[in-house]
């Protein structure tokens, strides 16, 4: 079974400490490859398929954890770019050196540091490092332009974080449903998912896996929902 395979239908918790906007979190109580690698294991053991992991130093522990693939990112800011998800070839080169065995992209439309195209930064991913490849992006067209690029999967995780995508409060299920229609590559849903029942809409639209992230692994932003529900009766 290949690593696609070993993902189809399933949970893939993404185990990074990070704000409400993305950015990591040195802050956040769970911050650090100790305790990613702690919730890795804990993800796998309530029968997630996958990880997704940000840096070399997550992604290495992750790696000595657990034994189900990891999607590996390596954010990074670049002055003048908006572009944060594994933004070079370096940066996916040092989270693969470190196990990850698909790498995830920002795919979007904005420029890249070198003005490098995304058919020629995925063409040298998998000619150079042998690892599959994910496209994050916030459109149709982006995921279109992404598979023909030679994209490996394609994911929604930055729909709502572009200035021209759709901002939709949940998980764009819409987008999920456009993509699954028009490509022949597995789809993935990320991105702003907050229960079983949107991840379970999210297959039944034709997503291959599903990412859920905070709603699983930061009690901080749990917490925080909880309360906002109690205090809007009061």
């Amino acid at each position: 079974m290949n690593v696609i395979e070993k993902l189809y239908h399933g949970l893939i918790v993404s185990c990074q400490a990070v704000t409400w906007d993305g950015h990591l979190n040195p802050d956040d109580p769970f911050y650090g490859p100790t305790m990613m690698a702690a919730m890795a294991r804990a993800a796998v053991l309530g029968g997630a398929k996958g990880i997704r992991a940000n840096g070399p130093a997550d992604v290495r522990a992750i790696r000595e954890a657990v034994n189900v693939p990891i999607i590996g990112i390596n954010k990074i800011d670049i002055p003048g770019y908006d572009v944060r998800i594994t933004p070079t070839f370096e940066a996916a080169e040092e989270v693969v050196r470190s196990g990850a065995d698909i790498i995830a992209l920002d795919c979007t439309e904005r420029p890249r540091p070198g003005n490098v195209s995304i058919s020629e930064l995925i063409s040298r991913i998998k000619q150079e490092l042998g690892v599959l490849v994910m496209a994050d992006i916030s459109t149709l067209e982006e995921g279109i332009a992404a598979a023909r690029a030679g994209a490996d999967l394609v994911a929604t995780t930055l729909s709502g974080y572009t200035p021209y995508s759709r901002k939709p409060d949940g998980p764009d299920l819409a987008l999920v449903e456009e993509l699954a229609r028009e490509l022949d590559v597995p789809i993935v849903c990320e991105g702003r998912i907050s229960s079983p029942g949107e991840a379970r809409k999210a297959l039944d639209l034709g997503a291959h896996a599903v990412v859920v992230g905070a709603m699983i692994t930061s009690p901080q932003r749990i917490t925080e929902v909880y309360v906002r529900a109690l205090e809007e009766g009061n």
